[in-house]
């Protein structure tokens, strides 16, 4: 009988929360004779909560409480207890990951996602998340294909490329349906984002105003404004999300909208696809565009008219509004390879910093590569010393058992430190040798140990790491990064 697990998405956005309960069903893809390959090979949406718009305290804190109600509210409706979730992700999306709060929101909400919690922010695995929750990368795999998805919320737009079904680059842009915000029966402004002024300064700087045809005021608090006298900045928006696609000349417009500490490098692209709030309001939007007390049904519209994304090719996905949650609960958890070690250890592991090694460290004999190790783990000490770490390596194919032997000396010696200091050494290898590694490991440290593969990460990243399934031969995995984005 297959294996299953209960799998939660909970997305707190700049405009809306939302909440989905996934299954997900493992199955042993190898022969009967050779190493199992587990996999999830069927994913399912079980639940999905209605859509709450974020409850704020200010345009800078996040109400934690009032987004906890929300949630308890959904899992009472779903009819599934919190004890039954094994796995799950808490993502904090857009400009809200700039509030004040936000770590607070997600220690608040970590108690409803099983024991094994991701806790994530940052655009990259928000636009991967969201193309997945689509379809997007699908439709590139089976099409043979290159497709651009965007995800436009409230605060930013996700940006994620993939090619023949391959993830190529990710980025993310400040354009958004709440960087302006209304009073729904007055009409009058009552938010304006500093994305905005930033933006227009950029360009300026750059010697191109927002509306270079004609005299252009950015919108302030107070003000009434009407679809004719927001176009020049809808308009700039969209430009930017052109430029982003390769289907407008130049760059000036993206690199307007930029998010900070983010790159993306324009290329042409076939195919583009939508997601996020404002995607609804591309094909269907509401007839009064105050309908959302801001001005995601005018950006909407915008890009419905834009001839650039008109002569490019559109795949239309399962998911708009709901894409990124629908990634969150079933596609941010994956599994280890098949040939892992571990003894004695107690999952799961929660927020593990990556410590990676060049693939010239790597290389190196036994007390070089102990020494890179040891120059390395400062990177990861505070005032209170050492922390638990996952230390990365790339690994070989088919190594020879006297480089295994170098392997397992060199790590053993350079994680001393981490040991002394109490802590577990845990290696995360991408080619297929845990298994050999972790026997050559084991008679050098006394104690837990933990090897697994098939996980590709970097500095930089975390990683989360569940108790066995499957009987015992794979793990639960989920790569992550913590790096809220700050304003």
């Amino acid at each position: 009988m297959a294996e299953t697990l209960l799998s939660v998405g909970i997305d707190i956005g700049t405009s809306t929360t939302q909440l989905v309960i996934s299954r997900l069903t493992l199955e042993n893809r190898a022969n009967p004779f050779s190493v199992p390959r587990v996999a999830i090979n069927r994913r399912e949406v079980l639940y999905r909560s209605a859509i709450h718009f974020t409850p704020l305290l200010s345009d800078a804190v996040i109400d934690a409480q009032g987004v906890r109600t929300i949630v308890e509210e959904e899992y009472r409706k779903s009819g599934f207890a919190k004890g039954e979730i094994a796995t799950g992700a808490v993502i904090i999306t857009g400009e809200t990951a700039r509030k004040e709060n936000a770590r607070e929101v997600l220690s608040a909400l970590s108690a409803f996602a099983g024991d094994f919690v991701v806790a994530t922010a940052g655009p990259d695995l928000e636009s991967i998340l969201a193309a997945r929750g689509a379809g997007a990368d699908e439709y590139s795999k089976e099409h043979h294909t290159d497709i651009l998805h965007f995800d436009i919320g409230g605060g930013t737009a996700n940006l994620s490329l993939w090619s023949h079904g391959e993830l190529v680059q990710t980025g993310c842009l400040d354009v958004g349906g709440r960087l302006l915000k209304l009073e729904r029966d007055s009409g009058k402004i009552t938010y304006v984002s500093p994305v905005i002024t930033r933006a227009a300064g950029h360009l300026e700087h750059a010697g191109r105003g927002l509306a270079p045809a004609a005299p252009y005021r950015i919108p302030a608090v107070g003000d009434s404004p009407t679809p004719e006298s927001l176009a020049p900045v809808l308009r700039t928006m969209v430009e930017a999300l052109e430029q982003a696609a390769g289907l407008r000349p130049g760059r000036d417009r993206m690199d307007a909208f930029l998010t900070q500490g983010t790159r993306w490098e324009p290329r042409a692209v076939p195919v583009v696809s939508f997601s996020g709030g404002v995607a609804d309001c591309i094909d269907n939007p509401p007839v009064d565009w105050r309908a959302y007390g801001d001005i995601g049904v005018l950006l909407g519209r915008a890009i419905a008219a834009s001839q650039a994304f008109q002569q490019a090719g559109r795949f239309r996905g399962a998911e708009t509004i709901r894409a990124t949650v629908v990634g969150a609960g079933s596609h941010a958890t994956d599994l280890s390879g098949s040939t892992i070690f571990y003894r004695d250890m107690t999952f799961p592991l929660k927020n593990l910093p990556i410590l990676k090694l060049t693939a010239q460290e790597e290389r190196g004999d036994a007390a070089a590569l102990a020494q890179s190790i040891r120059d390395k783990l400062g990177w990861f000490a505070d005032e209170g010393g050492l922390s638990q770490l996952v230390l990365a390596l790339r690994g070989e194919d088919n190594p020879a058992y006297a480089r295994i032997q170098t392997l397992a000396r060199g790590v053993a010696d350079g994680l001393a430190p981490l040991r002394q200091a109490g802590f577990v050494p845990i290696v995360a290898v991408e080619c297929d040798q845990a298994k050999v590694l972790g026997q050559a490991l084991a008679p050098l440290v006394d104690g837990p140990l933990l090897c697994l593969d098939g996980v590709g990460v970097d500095s930089g990243d975390y990683l989360d790491i569940g108790a066995p399934v499957a009987n015992g031969a794979v793990l639960p995995v989920v790569i992550k990064t913590l790096a809220f984005q700050k304003s």
